[in-house]
């Protein structure tokens, strides 16, 4: 599964600089943080909520939890819940799990941007699929999108782990022959 191309079509008209990133399958924001090796606050997860009788695409960082009440504030509703998975295909028309930050492409939400994804250079965001995502200026989701911004996100209570690192090469072994071990023999200089 690829980034659609109805999507790539709308970022391309956007006119916006962005980076498609293919990766193992994946599920979670979390996961992709720690497939891609870049660090939790790096990584943008996209939720969808209903406020009242609204939908709203909110995006905060990875790092962070969602804070209902902050949210629920900032949109000015009476009722604020995590929309329902049926939701995505009914009414965003796509497969749980694959919404992303471009609420514009939908056209049927608003999207809501967590301030402190702002400081940062730049977000992976979902792509579409299970196996993409998309590299992109904080300041250019804002530029296409025009986001209600606000503080609605807290950090984990869980700790994190630090992004896994490229192995290292191991030096090599004595290898066996027949069974026995061969040693390698240093020569002496003459």
């Amino acid at each position: 599964m690829a980034i659609p191309k109805s999507l790539l079509n709308y970022l391309q008209k956007s006119k916006i600089n962005f980076e498609p990133v293919v990766h193992k399958t994946v599920f979670t924001a979390f996961d992709l943080a720690r497939t891609l090796r870049v660090d939790f606050k790096e990584v943008a997860k996209t939720l969808v909520v209903k406020g009242d009788n609204n939908y709203f695409i909110v995006v905060l960082s990875a790092a962070q939890m969602l804070d209902f009440g902050g949210l629920k504030k900032l949109l000015n509703v009476k009722k604020i819940e995590i929309a329902r998975e049926k939701v995505m295909e009914t009414v965003f028309k796509i497969p749980m799990g694959t919404i992303t930050p471009f609420a514009g492409f939908y056209k049927t939400a608003q999207l809501c941007l967590e301030k402190g994804i702002l400081k940062m250079k730049k977000i992976v965001v979902g792509g579409g699929s299970y196996n993409d995502a998309i590299k992109i200026k904080p300041a250019d989701l804002v530029k296409i999108e025009s986001p209600i911004i606000g503080t609605f996100g807290v950090k984990a209570k869980i700790k994190l782990p630090k992004p896994a690192k490229p192995a290292k090469k191991k030096p090599a072994k004595a290898s066996k022959k027949g069974g026995k071990k061969v040693k390698k023999v240093k020569k002496s200089k003459k």
